[in-house]
Order: C-alpha cells, then structure tokens, then sequence
C-alpha cells in the first residue's frame, strides 16, 4: 500500500499542478502531515494564481478526504484559487462534502485588557449608571409633582393593586423573619448578659435595636429582593415583548401607568410593613427571653414603655419612604433599561436586588450618622 504523495508542477502561463498519488485512506495517511500539507507542497501562503489539482489517487476514504480539505483550505486561505474538476466525480465530491463541513477558522483573542483599564471600564460604567438614576429621580420629581398637584389622574387602581403585591402577600415572609431575627438577638444577648445577673436588659436591646435599626433595615431587605426584583422582571420583560412601546404609541406615558403606582404604593406599604415587623421582632425576643432567660411576657412588656418611646418608633419608620423610593426608582429603571434577549431580563434583576440592598444599607449608614450629629 504506497503512501499519500504530493508533487507540486509548473505549467503554462503561471498555472500550477497539484498532483497526489498513492492511497488516500486512513490506514496510510500520516496524521502529522495533515495540518502542514500546504506547507510541504510548497504553495502555503502565497496569494495568486490558480491550483489545479490532479493525479491518480489509488484509494480515497473520509480521512484522505479531510486531509485534502485541510490542504484546499490552507491554499484558499492564502489566496490561490483551487480547481478539482480533473479529479474523478466521485473523489472530487467526497472532498467537496468534508472540506463544506470543516470548523470556521478561529479568530485569534483580542488582547487582554490591563488592569488600569478594567479600573477604567468599571469606573465610567459606575458613572453612566448613576447618571442614568439621577435622570430617573428627575423624571419622578417632574412627572410626581405634576400628578401631586391633580391627585385625581393617578392611577388608584394600580396603585392598590400594587398595595395587595408588595404589601399584603408579603406579610408571611416578612413576619417569620422578623419573628427569627428576634429570637436570635434575643438569644445572643441574653447568653451574654446572664453571666452579670442582668437577664431583664434583653428588653433594652431587643427593643431598641429593633425599633430603630432592625425592623426598618430587615424590611427594607426583603422588600429589595421580593418587589424590586419583580418590578424589573415586569418591566424588562415588558421591554423585551414591546409592550411598553406599544402604550407609547397609544399616547399612555408609562411612567404614569407603570412606574408611579409602584413608588406610590411602596411608600404607603414600606411603613406598614415595617411596624408589623417590629411586633414580630419583639414577639421573638419575647419568647425567649421568657423560655431560656426567665423574664416573663408581663415583665417583657411592662418594661417596653419604659424603655422605648413614640421617638425611638419615628427615628426607625422615618427612614422607610426614602428606602422605598429607592428601591422602587432602581427597580424601575433596571426594568425600563432591559434591551436585547431575556436573558438581559434575568441581568438585570440581579443587578436590581444588587443595587437596591446596597443603597438601602448606605441610607441607613447615612440616618445613623445623622441622628447621632441631632442627639437621637
């Protein structure tokens, strides 16, 4: 069985032959040859002129075949141009078959990016994105105030539908939180205060920390991740399906329709939420303060009133309307900004809960600074 050759030949008016000979199969062929044909027959690379290919090939299966795709590859690549009509029907076409279903040549990566400019990228795409916030903050002061100013063309309707989503469904998930969070801080500081005697200061902390910091922020958390994120899945995939183009088009501003209903309605419910969760919280604290640190229910709270008061309850629930602004405008805008498939949707509510945790913290970072420079 002769081995595949390959004879490169100089004809007339600069036409080259490519002639092979020998058996074609998978038995003779020597793989190490087969990505460096082009090279070996003298023609790898070079841009002109026309190659014909010919010979008498004693024997041609599927891996000659690739073989010589391969190489008529190679060529093209380089700029010949390559004619296999002399080579008998059935070989030219079983060449033509592999080299049709050959992988397309893969494109070289582009150059790694430098650290500086990751640094670079991340910091105008931070940019870009509160810019594109605070463009929405304007656009909710604008159209807000108009709407305030004539409360009778808000969209009530929506506005309790809205209430019933964010509000009333998210009850269960909401109190058992608390409820835990509760007896968790509860527990910690009982374990720490019954080495000094002092079982009955778990009111003081549990209450306090509850009312000011744990029941709002707790809150606020929950919220992010259950009602913004569903409002930027709504919205996004409202985008995607043009229905929000669709109510442009019919003169329905959908900030009016879609958008303003929710803040409304999440200003109204974030408030409410919170207090539920701080009966829950307290509840919690309770419970164990009375079955593992022996402080009874009645002496819990008959030292409540004692230890909090109407101030200790605002100072908390004052922070509520600015995180559910915030968290309803970036819920919004993640949704509003949804382009390309659903999997853009999917990004974007990450992004979302994302965004909106980490503002609600820095809020809360920023109500504490506040009230301690007030002397609260």
């Amino acid at each position: 069985m002769s081995p595949p050759r390959i004879a490169l030949e100089s004809g007339v008016e600069g036409e080259r032959c490519l002639r092979l000979s020998g058996h074609w199969t998978l038995d003779s062929i020597d793989t190490a040859h087969r990505p460096s044909l082009g090279g070996d027959a003298g023609v790898g690379g070079k841009g002109d002129g026309t190659i014909r290919v010919d010979g008498a090939i004693e024997a041609l299966d599927s891996a000659g075949a690739l073989a010589l795709a391969r190489l008529i590859d190679d060529l093209e690549q380089g700029g010949a141009r390559v004619d296999l009509t002399a080579l008998p029907a059935g070989q030219r076409n079983l060449v033509e078959l592999v080299k049709a279903r050959l992988p397309p040549p893969q494109t070289p990566r582009p150059p790694r990016e430098g650290i500086l400019a990751r640094i670079g990228r991340a910091t105008v795409a931070k940019f870009t994105e509160g810019n594109a916030f605070l463009a929405f903050v304007g656009e909710l002061v604008v159209r807000g105030g108009r709407l305030l100013a004539f409360p009778w063309r808000i969209r009530w309707r929506e506005v309790v539908a809205e209430i019933e989503a964010a509000g009333l469904r998210a009850l269960g998930i909401v109190g058992l939180l608390s409820f835990l969070v509760g007896m968790v801080m509860a527990y910690q500081a009982g374990a720490t205060l019954a080495d000094f005697g002092a079982n009955i200061l778990i009111v003081n902390l549990v209450a306090i920390i509850t009312l000011r910091e744990m029941g709002p922020l707790l809150t606020a958390i929950i919220v992010a991740g259950r009602t913004g994120s569903s409002y930027t899945a709504q919205l996004g995939t409202m985008r995607i399906t043009e229905e929000i183009d669709a109510l442009r088009s019919i003169g329905i501003s959908p900030f009016d329709m879609l958008i303003l209903p929710k803040i409304v309605a999440l200003i109204v419910v974030l408030p409410l939420l919170t207090v539920f969760a701080n009966l829950l919280g307290l509840l919690g604290g309770a419970v164990i303060a009375a079955y593992r640190f022996e402080v009874s229910f009645s002496v819990y709270f008959d030292r409540l009133p004692e230890v909090v008061d109407l101030t200790t309850l605002m100072l908390g629930l004052v922070k509520t309307p600015v995180f559910a602004v915030a968290i309803a405008l970036i819920g919004c805008m993640q949704g509003m900004r949804v382009a390309g498939s659903a999997l853009a949707v999917g990004r974007a509510t990450t992004v979302s809960v994302v965004q909106a945790t980490f503002l609600v913290i820095v809020l809360d970072a920023g109500f504490s600074v506040l009230f301690n420079l007030m002397g609260y």
